[in-house]
């Protein structure tokens, strides 16, 4: 009997000793493990709220891990992890080690403990726009796995730059070439002989001289047609005393006006004529040298350069005998003229008529009358109508194309706008059409190479600029964007000046905008929880929110307005 209970004392206590190794090897290893605990107190972020920028979310976590915190034979992997609904995106991770582990790691100190700094950038979508970023570990102490709680560091996204919306800039429309009143110009001469001012009729029986009596009976008679101006310009060579040629000058050009007066006279055309005469044309005894074949013309050239007296140019040109007949028969004669140069005033339709004709009638204007005739349409809808009517009557004309692709674009149908804009491409690639697709490849986010290409080819176009500014927008250059918009009023503008730090100025921009919208008074409200102005907090969101419901959501997710979100002048609105 003494025996059995022996045995079972025995049965016990050694029970009890391995319970008590079990406990013993427990306590070691919740030791270990409890040597390495960090929390969040050992991080700082920066930035201590995350923001988007260039469509990247960089953030920079520094640790500091204090003495005896880090194990000896420790092994620990940092990673990043930006968690947002739905799903996380992983940052850079970095792998430490203790001082009695053998690694390629940073090491940190047992007794002393150490730092570590962790780089990360994630690719913004979104979703994040209300996300934390936590700090996962990998951790190995010994040959052990030890499971570490995720630590979180930061909250995340401010994703103001997202804002910026090509859909909204103003699109670069292709211009007509519409003029009400064209110019047309007629010219003639009337030579005449050496020393004389007489008219000859073999002269005014010309093709040109009479060409211009034409004209006038032809502009008396259209309506849309009258006589802008006549300039007469009479010559004498530069041979013979200046007074002669003054005389002779002045005579050929009374010759000439009273020649005029009496065609527009016999056209019943009225047209005023202003004359005038030089002496001795030099001017053009010079271009006509310069133009012909005649030997030694360097040389007479170089005369003219020498001196500026007539009487003297003219001995020592006579004084070259060798040339100076050749300069008889061939430069002196051209220069005794009389020049006319009639301009005439093509009257075009009036507004009306245009508008008139648009609306019942197209085929009866041209292209660049039934382009102009969209400028004078009040509204996106009967502009389109317009340019539709004119990709019918003038297929191949681009620009007709490429303007129904900016109405599309601000009306946000991209399907449309992608269609009009290939046809306008196929039939022209101009600057134009180009500035348009890098705004449409920015609103459908084509990579930045596209929109860098398309925006280099729209160099000169008239509203390249708000496209450049966007997309330094959306690259994060924020001075870039502020000096592409210059002074442009318009919601991307005041976006740019705002991310750049100029609140005064992105105040001042939004308040002079045209149209203003729902986004317009957003911003502001931005503005406002930037510069601690609860006002313009409240007033901004009250105003988004009535101009379109949805900026309630929009801005109970915003970050921008984090101290905000619980003061119950702001929460009011909001829910």
């Amino acid at each position: 009997m003494r025996k059995h209970i022996n045995s079972i004392k025995s049965r016990h206590m050694n029970k009890k000793f391995s319970l008590s190794i079990l406990l013993t090897s427990m306590l070691l290893l919740t030791s270990c493990a409890g040597k390495f605990a960090p929390t969040s107190d050992y991080f700082t972020v920066t930035p201590q709220v995350l923001v988007e920028q260039g469509g990247k979310v960089p953030a920079t976590i520094d640790g500091t891990f204090p003495a005896k915190a880090f194990p000896k034979k420790g092994i620990v992997t940092i990673t990043p992890v930006l968690k947002y609904d739905g799903g996380e995106a992983l940052g850079t991770p970095v792998t430490l080690q203790g001082e009695k582990i053998t690694g390629n790691n940073k090491v940190i100190s047992y007794a002393t403990g150490g730092s570590v700094s962790i780089s990360s950038v994630f690719d913004y979508i979104p979703a994040m726009s209300k996300s934390e970023l936590y700090l996962r570990f990998s951790t190995t102490i010994g040959k052990k796995t030890i499971n570490i709680p995720e630590i979180k560091v930061a909250d995340g996204v401010i994703a103001t730059e997202s804002l910026a919306d090509a859909t909204t800039a103003t699109p670069t429309l292709s211009e007509d070439k519409f003029q009400r009143i064209i110019k047309e110009a007629h010219e003639a001469s009337i030579m005449f002989l050496i020393q004389q001012a007489a008219l000859r009729k073999s002269e005014l029986k010309s093709d040109a001289v009479a060409g211009l009596s034409k004209q006038f009976a032809a502009t008396s008679a259209d309506a849309n047609k009258e006589i802008a101006g006549i300039e007469v310009s009479s010559y004498a060579s530069p041979d013979g005393s200046l007074s002669l040629n003054e005389n002779l000058a002045s005579n050929r050009e009374k010759a000439t006006v009273d020649y005029l007066n009496k065609e527009l006279k016999k056209a019943k055309a009225k047209g005023s004529i202003d004359a005038k005469f030089t002496a001795e044309d030099w001017d053009g005894f010079k271009e006509l040298v310069s133009s012909s074949n005649i030997q030694d013309k360097d040389l007479i050239l170089r005369v003219l350069s020498m001196y500026s007296d007539p009487e003297k140019r003219e001995q020592e040109i006579k004084n070259l005998s060798a040339v100076y007949e050749n300069l008889a028969d061939e430069i002196l004669p051209k220069l005794r003229r009389s020049k006319m140069l009639l301009t005439i005033d093509i009257i075009g339709k009036t507004d009306e008529q245009i508008k008139d004709l648009a609306a019942n009638d197209p085929s009866k204007l041209n292209v660049e009358e039934l382009l102009y005739s969209a400028t004078l349409a009040n509204t996106a809808a009967e502009k389109a109508s317009i340019y539709k009517k004119a990709t019918e009557l003038f297929p191949n004309d681009y620009r007709a194309y490429n303007n129904l692709a900016g109405i599309a674009l601000n009306a946000n149908n991209l399907s449309q706008a992608k269609s009009y804009l290939e046809k306008a491409y196929s039939l022209s690639k101009t600057a134009d059409v180009a500035s348009n697709l890098a705004l449409y490849s920015m609103a459908t986010g084509a990579p930045t190479s596209t929109v860098d290409s398309y925006l280099g080819a729209a160099a000169g176009a008239a509203g390249v600029n708000e496209a450049l500014g966007i997309q330094y927008i959306k690259k994060g250059q924020y001075a870039k964007a502020v000096e592409a918009f210059g002074n442009s009023k318009s919601n991307n503008a005041a976006l740019a000046q705002l991310l750049n730090k100029d609140y005064s100025k992105a105040k001042a921009t939004l308040d002079a905008v045209a149209t203003p919208n729902a986004q317009t008074s957003y911003l502001k409200a931005i503005i406002g929880a930037r510069t601690n102005n609860k006002d313009l907090v409240v007033s901004g969101l009250k105003s988004a929110i009535s101009a379109d419901k949805s900026y309630a959501k929009k801005a109970t997710k915003d970050l921008e307005f984090a101290k905000y979100i619980t003061d119950a002048s702001v929460a009011g609105l909001l829910n």
